[in-house]
């Protein structure tokens, strides 16, 4: 299910999105199950601290990317990328040639 859906349906209107956040201060649910894996515990209490009501409270963007760098550091052993790692996208490529069945 879409966040909000059992209150508003699969097509709300902004009026109505605006009245479950805005005026009920509703958030979409966090699922029981992404508790019980620590790396998502972190990130859904993240995001939590990012829909407090009072503004001053909420986390900095600056702050979010902290967490999740730290997150990604404790849950992986893979370094997060830098400006200096290179990606290379590989488009168009030509199919092999088939083989000849003679």
């Amino acid at each position: 299910m879409l966040p909000y859906e059992e209150e508003v349906g699969q097509h709300p209107s902004l009026e109505d999105l605006q009245e479950v956040v805005v005026h009920k201060k509703m958030r979409p649910a966090i699922k029981e199950f992404w508790l019980k894996h620590s790396g998502l515990a972190q990130i859904c209490e993240t995001v939590e601290e990012c829909w407090d009501h009072d503004a001053e409270a909420r986390l900095s963007a600056g702050c979010v990317e902290e967490r999740i760098s730290q997150i990604r550091h404790h849950t992986t052993n893979i370094a997060p990328p830098t400006s200096d790692m290179a990606i290379t996208v590989v488009t168009n490529m030509e199919p092999p040639p088939k083989e000849s069945s003679v």
